[in-house]
């Protein structure tokens, strides 16, 4: 498939964030794949100076469960328009004090238990993915950079535990959790980012915390905890963060080098194969 639209940067969308350019300042293109279609239409338009992609994760009518996203589509249709660095955002819950609604984290690290889902490419040839520190070195950098000067709530570090979904944590999952070692809580990091990695594209992830999970995670003090997460309450504190969340991810994307390269997870001759499939 060849397309005269391209980009360097992607930018995915979580729930909440279904536009990121002006009506009329960008192009909007569907892209086919080897692997159905893709959860939106890609619109590419500049943002920062910079080319970017951009794709939202749930269907921009938030249509589609984390569990039937469609990620390798996604992430096939991104780099076939010359994507090569993702700024990914999340919405996600806090299961950890330090991390309480309304904080932006840049995340470094995941626990995956999700199951069941298309979580690779390379389903006939073998390919070990290297996935010690799941986003990029460079691209978290920049991001830290970017937003620690936003004068927002901010976590420059953060492990988040990727469930299933579509439910959410019963509280006894939320506590055994964040004894586990997580900090947040999200359905659709994984597998997103393995799935980036397999075709040379480098991520970076800004999460907002909407929540406290199942209410009793972030504190001890059962008093102070607030009420278990719902789905009405994550679209509301989402809804009244969007403009900062668009800036801190306008402002990661002017911070990504111009030289950026990302690293070679899997040999390079195999993600070509892959993107060979739909050429």
């Amino acid at each position: 498939m060849e397309n005269d639209v391209t980009a360097n940067i992607g930018v995915i969308g979580g729930s909440g964030l279904y536009e990121l350019f002006a009506p009329g300042t960008a192009d909007e293109i569907d892209v086919p794949t080897p692997f159905g279609a893709t959860s939106s239409p890609i619109t590419v338009g500049t943002m920062a100076g910079k080319r970017v992609a951009f794709l939202t994760r749930h269907g921009r009518e938030h249509s589609v469960a984390p569990h039937r996203i469609n990620h390798r589509a996604n992430l096939w249709a991104l780099r076939s328009l010359g994507v090569r660095a993702i700024v990914s955002s999340s919405a996600v819950g806090g299961l950890h004090p330090d991390y309480a609604p309304g904080t932006f984290v840049v995340t470094d690290q995941l626990i995956d238990r999700t199951w069941g889902r298309a979580d690779t490419f390379f389903e006939d040839a073998v390919q070990h993915l290297s996935f010690a520190d799941p986003f990029d070195p460079v691209l978290r950098r920049a991001a830290v950079e970017a937003v620690a000067g936003l004068d927002v709530p901010f976590r420059p570090t953060g492990t988040c535990v990727v469930i299933q979904g579509p439910r959410f944590s019963t509280r006894a999952e939320s506590v055994w959790l964040r004894e586990a070692g997580g900090h947040t809580i999200n359905m659709t990091m994984t597998p997103e980012v393995p799935l980036a990695a397999e075709l040379g594209i480098g991520t970076v992830n800004l999460s907002f915390v909407t929540d406290a999970d199942a209410g009793l995670a972030p504190t001890e003090d059962e008093a102070a905890a607030e009420a278990p997460v719902s789905h009405a309450m994550v679209m509301e504190r989402l809804a009244r963060a969007n403009e900062v969340i668009v800036r801190a991810i306008g402002s990661i994307v002017a911070a990504v080098p111009d030289d950026y390269t990302p690293r070679e997870l899997v040999p390079a001759a195999a993600s070509a194969s892959v993107m060979a499939v739909g050429a």
